[in-house]
């Protein structure tokens, strides 16, 4: 009688383990077993981070094993069970895994490919065609698209975390960590606290320290330290939180009436303003995107403003990027000065918090929310909606995307939302910062999301130029390492151009991403198809570079970068005026 031996391994994470009824059936080529419950006697089967074998005896030979059938049915009290994979070994002794790495709730039947990816067009028996229709028919009903604002990406259906599939919520431990992180944001902004200093005019600038004196690093120290001199404010335009805003400016926008007498005093090669532009020492961020947004009214005993500022930058004999010049509204008059390096202190200094406050802004809601957090989350719901899980492609996104849908919902229910973070310590908050995503939304491409092109779109491609550009030269690197894997991961699976072309699946998942996700507009210009290897790699790398190496670029300088950021939400831009 022929005998296999099943191999179980259970997740190692919190609550994994399981004391529920588990049964498998092996589903072969020529037969299938028995429905067979796993039951050691005398043992705790399936605790947390255990690997059980099994014992199971057929009458006849199964053939080539295909599936395996895993059902979980209710002992005492529903016990949700982790399961990471399932391990065959056949009377031949060949060993065949089938991964599962998903969570089995309530009374659940999962049932498992091996662990060797295929495209649609190569699968060939019934049951493999079957089961990859059977199961995105199921996901198709569990990840369903929602739109949480209009002209926004489109979310996934859930108002709440505990709402998601178990399979995409964040394991124990990660729901801890940001349940932790949410709550040391609040007490580090002392939201609670010192309300009454944002309420309020600040004393001194030491009211800072106090205010963040438990956000402590070298990195930081050394900003507190240096933030109100200009080499600083320019250099994290090249390498701070938000470093895709500044531009080579190679002509004065009419806007900004910078002449050459306003700036000769900062010119330090002996050039016109005019021959520095065409040299390429000019560059500029321009913040129009704030223009109209509606400031946070959310208490009315708290007046807040925006402004809208631009910002002339130069290159110079140092190659340092210093500031000259700073307008702070976008429509030039009396009553909306250009201020300089040469103005009073603090009129100059003012003028910098204003630029700096009004870029965090931006990069909090587009450069890190739009265009990290948002985007990454509909390539996730279109991945598991359209690329079952043999799919080549479903394997190589899905640790890029694991807790992105989850991270946003989170942020939906607690920091974007009514009454959230936002709200209470944010210029943009009571729906301003919905204002700027639509707005943003209607200049966003699918082109700006590859980084090469990004960089040379804004002039800042060149080294000999910027030698100083650090988030330029580690893009390129990480650019050209995961195009590289990706290349490689690509040849094995398609041959041909052909090949992708017929790849049913990745098609849909390209068209769910366009028509669905992004709401098919037409500005965007997301594919609706790929047709060849190059853009399959090119697509491919745009996921994986913008949900890891953008994120973390946009993302993990916040504590070190922002502890004197948005601090002039509270004093109108009108009221800033040369002494």
């Amino acid at each position: 009688m022929p005998n296999y031996t099943v191999t179980v391994a259970t997740g190692t994470q919190w609550f994994a383990g399981t004391d529920d009824y588990i049964y498998i059936t092996l589903v072969g080529s020529e037969s299938c077993s028995e429905r067979t419950l796993l039951d050691k006697p005398l043992y705790n089967d399936f605790e947390r981070g255990a690997v059980d074998s099994y014992d199971i005896s057929v009458g006849e030979d199964l053939g080539e094993i295909e599936l395996v059938k895993i059902e979980k049915k209710k002992y005492w009290v529903h016990d949700d069970w982790y399961c990471k994979y399932i391990t065959v070994k056949t009377p031949y002794g060949d060993y065949v895994e089938f991964p599962c790495f998903r969570w089995l709730v309530d009374d659940k039947e999962v049932i498992l490919r091996d662990g060797r990816a295929r495209l649609p067009q190569h699968a060939k028996t019934r049951v493999a065609k079957q089961h990859r229709r059977k199961e995105l028919e199921q996901r198709q009903k569990t990840y369903r698209w929602k739109e949480w604002h209009p002209g926004f990406p489109m979310s996934i259906d859930a108002k709440a975390h505990s709402e998601l599939p178990r399979d995409i919520q964040f394991d124990s431990e990660k729901g801890v960590d940001f349940v932790l992180n949410y709550s040391k944001a609040i007490e580090n902004l002392y939201v609670n606290q010192f309300m009454h200093m944002f309420q309020s005019s600040w004393g001194d600038f030491a009211d800072f320290e106090r205010i963040f004196m438990r956000i402590k690093n070298t990195i930081s120290e050394y900003v507190m330290e240096h933030w109100k001199e200009d080499f600083m404010f320019g250099y994290q335009f090249l390498n701070g939180c938000n470093p895709v805003v500044i531009r080579k400016c190679t002509e004065i926008p009419d806007k900004f009436p910078v002449t050459q007498k306003i700036v000769e005093d900062s010119l330090e090669r002996g050039l016109t303003l005019e021959e520095e532009l065409k040299e390429g020492n000019i560059f500029i961020a321009d913040y129009e995107l704030l223009d109209g947004v509606t400031p946070n009214s959310t208490d009315p005993c708290t007046l807040q403003y925006l402004a809208a500022p631009i910002c002339l930058l130069y290159k110079n004999i140092q190659n340092k990027i210093m500031p000259i010049a700073i307008q702070l509204l976008q429509k030039p008059g009396e009553d909306n000065p250009i201020f300089l390096p040469s103005d009073d202190e603090y009129d100059w200094l003012l003028a910098k918090i204003w630029v700096r406050s009004s870029d965090f802004h931006v990069h909090q809601t587009v450069t890190h929310l739009l265009r990290t957090h948002l985007i990454s989350e509909v390539f996730g719901i279109a991945l598991f909606r359209q690329l079952p899980a043999v799919h080549p492609v479903f394997k190589l996104l899905l640790p890029h995307i694991r807790f992105t849908i989850a991270i946003n919902t989170k942020a939906r229910e607690q920091l974007i939302c009514e009454c959230g973070l936002f709200d209470k310590a944010n210029g943009t908050g009571g729906g301003g910062h919905v204002e700027l995503v639509q707005k943003s939304m209607k200049t966003f491409t699918y082109r700006s999301l590859c980084f090469p092109e990004a960089i040379k779109a804004r002039g800042m491609d060149s080294k000999e130029e910027l030698p100083y550009y650090f988030y330029r030269d580690d893009g390129y690197s990480v650019w050209e390492a995961v195009t590289s894997f990706v290349t490689d991961v690509v040849d094995i699976y398609y041959d041909k151009d052909e090949t992708v072309q017929e790849d049913t699946e990745i098609q849909a998942f390209v068209k769910d991403v366009c028509s669905f996700g992004m709401q098919d507009f037409d500005y965007c210009e997301f594919p609706k198809s790929l047709q060849t290897k190059e853009q399959l790699v090119e697509y491919l790398t745009i996921v994986i570079f913008t949900a890891s190496a953008q994120h973390a670029a946009v993302n993990f300088g916040q504590v070190t970068h922002y502890n004197i950021s948005g601090i002039g939400d509270r004093v109108g831009p009108q009221s800033v005026s040369r002494k």
